[in-house]
Order: structure tokens, then sequence, then C-alpha cells
């Protein structure tokens, strides 16, 4: 199921700065997750990072990053994009991309990964199922995980654990 296509040095650049991005949220209080929206050319054209320290589980940064998609980036163009993200995208935000009609989605750590480090530190399973992107959305292409980023994203999963532990 973690098997994908192979990624390329562009993707492991963009997925670096998702894990940047996801350090900066959990810098600021929230989940450390973050997203790049990159154009067919390569280009950068939106970022953010979870947002949900105040309260609205909803501020995912790939639900962000559709919303801005709709409203900025022409239909025809959005199927040729791609969203890099430090984790794979959550049954509410692969909705989200498929509905807008955005392309490929390349992640850093995936489902299973979490889902796995979450129950070896003994945290209960969210309010919502755990489903890979294309059980939501079928035929969106995917490549993910990033082995290399693996050990970096545990330990901001980890430091987020320890401090929801000790509040």
């Amino acid at each position: 199921m973690d098997e994908s296509p192979e990624l390329t040095s562009q993707d492991l650049t963009h997925l670096r700065r998702c894990v940047g991005l996801a350090r900066e949220a959990l810098d600021d209080g929230d989940e450390p997750f973050g997203s790049v929206l990159v154009d067919p050319e390569g280009v950068v054209l939106h970022e953010d990072r979870n947002r949900t320290a105040a309260g609205d589980q909803t501020r995912h940064p790939e639900f962000e990053l559709a919303r801005w998609a709709a409203e900025n980036v022409a239909a025809e163009v959005r199927a040729a994009c791609t969203v890099y993200k430090s984790g794979e995208h959550c049954p509410m935000c692969s909705a989200a991309h498929a509905w807008v009609g955005l392309g490929r989605i390349v992640y850093a750590g995936s489902t299973a990964q979490l889902v796995e480090w979450r129950t070896s530190w003994g945290l209960p399973a969210g309010p919502v199922a755990a489903l890979p992107i294309n059980d939501v959305a079928p035929g969106l292409p995917i490549a993910g995980p990033a082995h290399e980023l693996a050990d970096e994203l545990r330990e901001l999963h980890k430091q987020r654990a320890e401090r929801d532990a000790a509040s």
C-alpha cells in the first residue's frame, strides 16, 4: 500500500518545503502539516500550513489550497498542477482536491505511517476514518511516501503528541 512511482528530485525539493511548513505549523501550536501548490511549469503558486489551533479543524492546508486554486487557477490548468504535502490527504481534503479538479498529489508521509506512529504512542483514532486518497477520490494520480523524510516527519508528530499529552 505504501508503494508508488519513484519521486523526482523536484518532488523531494517541494516535499522538503512542505516539511518546513509543517515545522512552522508545529512551532505555532498547530498540527504539523504543510502543503505547496505547483503549476505545470514547476512554479510554486501557493503554499500553506495547518491552522487548526484556533479550533476550526477544517483549516487543513490542502483544503485551503483547493479553495485558493478554485478562485485563482483556470479550471483547465488545475488538472496539470501538483499538490505537495507533508502528509497524505485526509478524506475531507481528498474530496476537496477532486471536486476542484486538481491533479497529481505527492506526499512525504502516508496515512498508514501516521496511524502506525499514533497507535505506537497510545493515541486514539481521530473522528474521521483514516482512508488513503484513492479510497475517497479514485483515479487521482498520487506518489509517496518519501522514505527519506520519514524520521523527520515522525519526530514532528511525536513532538505534537508529547505537547498534547502535557497540556
